[in-house]
This record gives C-alpha cells, structure tokens and sequence, in this order.
C-alpha cells in the first residue's frame, strides 16, 4: 500500500498494530535515501539530522540600538511622552480605543484584574492550562480561582464547562489565548452576557492573533498582553492594557500611577491620590524598544504562521504527534509556542523525556510540561494551597467554603494534557521551510527507529 492510498485511520490503525513499517514501507521516503549513519538516531551515534542553530530570539537590529540611545540621551527615562505615542500606536495596531503600557504582562493582569472590582470573596474563571501570572493576578485580590478544564484539541480554556461552575459568587471570566492561539471567544462573551460577568483578556502570548478578525485582547472587558523577552513583541520586560471603555481605563492607569488622578472622571478634590495604587509604570527606555520591534512584529508574525501551517502539514500524520488545533473562527494564530502532544503508545511507550532527549540528539530542542512552563498544572502546584492556608484567606473564607473548593479543583483533560505536551519555540519558525523540514524529519526518523530506542 502506498502512502498517497494510506488513510489516516489506516496509518494510525497499522502503527497502533506495530506493523507500519510493514504495511507501509516507503512512508519516510526522506529517510530511506539517507546513509546507514544518517537513518541511525543519533542519540545511539549516528549523524544528527541538524548541526546548525535556529534562528535566535530576541533580534536586534541596528534601529533598537538607536531607539534605546536616544531615549538615554532625552534624559527621561521613566514614563514621558514617548510612552504616550507609543501607546497611541499599539492601540491603533490592535484596533483598541485605548492602551495602557505598564512594567509587565503580570502587572497588566493585576491591574485590570483590581479595577474590575474583584476582591476578597469573588470567584474568577480561569483555566488550569496557563502561566502562573495569570493565577497569581486573581490571589492577589483576595479572589478564588475557580478552575475550568481545557478543550483537549485547542488547549483553551473549554467554554461548555463554564455554566456549570458559575456560583452567586463569580464576578469574571478570564480565559488565556495559550500557545498564540484564541479562545472561543464567542461562547465565552455569550456566557458573561448571561451572567452579568466581566470578562479578561489574558493575551499574553498572543499579540496579533485574530478571531474573526478581530484580535486578541480587543474580545472582552479588558485585554492584557506581555512583552517580556520571549514573547512575539518584545522589549525585554512589559506588558499593556487594551479596553474601549475610557473611565476604566482611567482608572487603570490612576492605579498603576500610584492612585493619582487621571481623565475626567476622577475628583480632584481628594487630594494627589484618590483611589489606591502602585507603581506599575513602564519606562522610557522598555517604550522606545517595544517602539523599534513594532516596525516588524507584522512581517514576523506572517512568517511564523506560514513556516507553521507548513510544519503542520509534514507531522500531522505520524501516529502519536497531534499538533494542537484552533476553532475555525481563529483567523490568525501567532505561534508563540507550537504545541503538540506525544502519544508515547504509538512510539513503543518510549517516555516522553527519552523522546525529547532523542530530538534534542538530532540538532531539535523542544520543551515539555505545558509548553510555557515545565511542572504541574498550575491548580496543582503548591501556590494554590499555600494560598488557601494562609491567614487572610482563612478569615474571609470558611473552612467549609475552601474545603468544597478544594474538592472541586479537578481538570482530567489538564492533567492528561500536562504529560503529554510538548513546545517548539516561537523563533523557530523565523527560519526556513528546511528548518521546518529539519524537524520533521528529526520526528520521522525517532519514529522509524521507535523499535530500537525502547
């Protein structure tokens, strides 16, 4: 049987009954033109199927130089007028009313999070399947974070699990556009219509990803991006706020100005700080960075999707590699991370780590536990009881409350997903459709070789 007459379920079903290489033998074409030393994994020493490096991140060029000298030459380095325009131009690019640039994604999230009035005694919807910031920014308010389990082919948060967990205590939704993808976002502002909810963006890793041509951070109440040095946009460490709603995002930046009085709808008769606050300013420097790599997140963003989609169409037939997936309505996914799950039965139940440690042999370095972070889902790790332990969470809570909540917090399709996922790195995909095709081949040949790495 050839493989262009090879259906999926064929394919799955003869690796699944260990006799692919039988059933379809000149399924790797790739690797059967290759020497003896080529085909042997090179984890056993044969030849790696890549010696080179990958593209780096972050990139820099010869206009951040300028961008970080004339900013130490104006003498203001902390928030000046330069902030303001640049939060004019991200505003415009992501097609918000308003932006709020701030010191980190994190403190976006505490500060939209604050704003909105969640505190002590709330209930937000989140999912499991983040990173920690994302949680940490519901804690801080005194707020419990009731976790939602994932959509197992887009690893979002699932919107038909939402109704079920809503109480007279849920105050928001804040669903997480993981991996550069987008959450259903139609569900979920449907639900919060519902419900009287606020819902917030975390963004974080999806700067330009569309749904329905619509981007990310511009679906809800309040949207919060990040730009620390991994993300897609980046100036080392910040984060922005996107809203339409001109008094909250007043008081977003009142807040994160130390309560300081901003807009038209704020007394001034109070004095220099109304409302409480801190001091989640971006700097000068951080603005006239993030300034220089916008002239070409658009170009960037273009090419990881095409080096991408092309990945995608070389692995998504080798048994036990499933690239993740997005809903339909995502017209624009951004690729932070390219996430996909290793389905260790259909590779002789080769360990994941051993099959990363062969990948990395072959010139392929490639990350495991959620893609963003390698441990548990973030409601099992210990910040979460912690938490609940501690003093102030014991007077506004009741024994009987935290120990319901407790039972409560159980996501399978989270937990399955956090031992079988795996990331290739955003930077990546800047490269070429040989890096693409190095990595799939990388995967073919431990696949082709699964007998011998057992």
């Amino acid at each position: 049987m050839k493989k262009d007459n090879l259906t999926r379920r064929q394919f799955l079903g003869a690796a699944s009954a260990g006799a692919f290489a039988t059933v379809a033998a000149g399924a790797v074409p790739a690797l059967g033109n290759l020497s003896k030393e080529a085909q042997k994994p090179a984890i056993l020493g044969g030849q790696p199927v890549r010696t080179k490096p990958f593209p780096s991140w972050p990139i820099i060029e010869e206009k951040d130089e300028k961008a970080i000298l004339s900013a130490l030459r104006s003498g203001v380095w902390s928030r000046g007028e330069l902030v303001d325009a640049v939060e004019k131009r991200f505003a415009g690019l992501m097609g918000a009313n308003y932006c709020l640039l701030t010191g980190s994604g994190t403190q976006a999230l505490n500060t939209a999070v604050h704003v909105l009035g969640i505190a002590g005694g709330d209930e937000v919807l989140v999912t499991p399947y983040t990173f920690v910031a994302t949680v940490d920014a519901i804690l801080l308010e005194d707020a419990l974070p009731v976790f939602i389990d994932i959509d197992p082919e887009t690893f979002q948060i699932n919107p038909d699990k939402l109704e079920e967990k809503i109480t007279d205590n849920t105050k928001a939704i804040l669903p997480v556009h993981i991996n550069g993808g987008v959450a259903n976002m139609d569900k979920i502002n449907s639900i919060a219509a519902k419900y009287n909810l606020k819902v917030v963006e975390d963004a974080c890793q999806s700067v330009l990803a569309e749904w329905r041509g619509k981007k990310a951070g511009t679906l809800g109440d309040l949207g919060c991006l990040s730009f620390q040095t991994s993300k897609n946009l980046t100036c080392g460490e910040g984060g922005a706020i996107l809203g339409d709603d001109g008094k909250v995002m007043d008081l977003c930046h009142s807040f994160h100005n130390f309560g300081r009085p901003k807009g038209k709808y704020m007394s001034r008769d109070k004095g220099g700080h109304p409302i409480l606050g801190t001091k989640y300013r971006i700097s000068t420097f951080h603005a006239a960075l993030l300034n220089s790599q916008m002239d070409r997140v658009e170009e960037q963003t273009k090419k990881r999707t095409e080096n991408a989609d092309y990945l995608t169409s070389r692995i998504k037939e080798i048994p036990g590699i499933i690239p993740r997936k997005d809903y339909k309505e995502t017209t624009r996914t951004a690729y932070y991370k390219y996430a996909l799950r290793y389905k260790k039965e259909y590779f002789n139940d080769i360990p994941r780590q051993k099959f990363l440690s062969a990948l990395g042999a072959e010139g392929i370095s490639c990350s495991w536990g959620l893609g963003v972070l390698e441990g548990l889902p973030i409601n099992k790790e210990g910040l979460i009881e912690e938490t609940l332990n501690s003093g102030n969470f014991k007077k506004i809570y009741s024994k009987e409350r935290l120990d319901r909540y407790r039972e409560q917090n159980q996501c399978p399709e989270s937990d399955q997903l956090s031992q079988e996922v795996m990331g290739f790195p955003g930077e990546f995909f800047l490269g070429t459709r040989k890096d693409m095709d190095d990595i799939a081949d990388a995967i073919l040949k431990i696949y082709e070789n699964r007998d011998k790495l057992v």
